[in-house]
C-alpha cells in the first residue's frame, strides 16, 4: 500500500525517554510514600501526564484534591525536563534516523503524533527540531491516547485523510488510537504483538519493508 504520510510516536519509537519518566515518578512516589514499580510504570506508556499520575496514586493511603495533583504533576514535569537535559543527538540511532531519511526522500511526509508536552523539547535535543513536516503533541489535544485527537490534528496539518497514513506506535494505547481514528498502524516492541496492529515490526528497519 502506498501511504502518503507516517506518523510516528516520540517516546519509544523514536527514542526512548522511558527511563527519565520513570525517574521522575519515582521521585514522586518515594515524597509521597506510595508504591511504585516497574510494572505500575509500565501502566503509564501512551498516557497522558495527569492520567499517569492517577494511575499511581490508586495505591495512595489518602485521596488527594486537585490542586495537590496539578502540584504533584507540574513537579513531576520539572524533574523530567532537568533529566531530559542529559538527551544528545546520541540518543537518536543510526538505525531509527536511517529509516526517517528513506521514508522522507521518497517523498513520504512525516510527522509526529505524541501525547508528550515535552515533545518538542526533546526534538530539539536529539537533532530533529526542524526535520518533521508536522509536529501534534500534549500542546495542542485536548484528550490523549487512546483518543485519536493527536492523530487526527497530525493528518489535518498534512492536509490528508486518515486511512492516507500509518501510524508507528509501541503502545497498545497508541494502536487503539490509530484504530478508533481510521490510520493504518505499525506496531514495535509492546504494541507488535497488539491483535489490532496491522504491521509488527521487530525493529524500525522492518518498518521499510512496508513500502515495498
Amino acid at each position: 500500500m502506498r501511504f502518503k504520510a507516517v506518523i510516528f510516536d516520540l517516546d519509544g519509537v523514536i527514542c526512548h525517554t522511558d527511563q527519565y519518566h520513570y525517574q521522575a515518578w519515582k521521585q514522586i512516589a518515594d515524597q509521597e510514600n506510595v508504591f511504585f514499580d516497574e510494572q505500575v510504570n509500565n501502566r503509564l506508556r501512551g498516557v497522558s501526564r495527569m492520567e499517569s499520575l492517577e494511575i499511581i496514586l490508586e495505591q495512595a493511603d489518602r485521596p488527594y484534591t486537585e490542586e495537590e495533583k496539578s502540584v504533584l504533576a507540574e513537579t513531576k514535569n520539572e524533574i523530567y525536563k532537568k533529566l531530559l537535559k542529559n538527551m544528545t543527538r546520541a540518543d537518536l540511532t543510526e538505525e531509527v534516523k536511517g529509516v526517517l531519511d528513506n521514508i522522507k526522500n521518497s517523498g513520504i511526509k512525516v510527522a509526529i503524533g505524541s501525547s508528550s508536552r515535552n515533545t518538542k523539547l526533546i526534538l530539539s535535543r536529539i537533532g530533529l527540531a526542524d526535520y518533521f513536516h508536522t509536529v501534534s503533541d500534549g500542546t495542542n489535544i485536548q484528550r490523549s491516547k487512546p483518543d485519536p485527537e493527536v492523530f487526527l490534528k497530525a493528518a489535518e496539518a498534512l492536509k490528508l485523510a486518515p486511512e492516507e497514513c500509518l501510524v508507528v506506535e509501541d503502545a497498545q494505547a497508541g494502536i487503539i488510537a490509530a484504530h478508533r481514528g481510521g490510520f493504518h498502524s505499525a506496531g514495535i516492541g509492546e504494541a507488535s504483538k497488539f491483535h489490532l496492529t496491522e504491521y509488527p515490526l521487530s525493529c524500525m528497519g522492518d518498518l521499510l519493508n512496508v513500502f515495498e
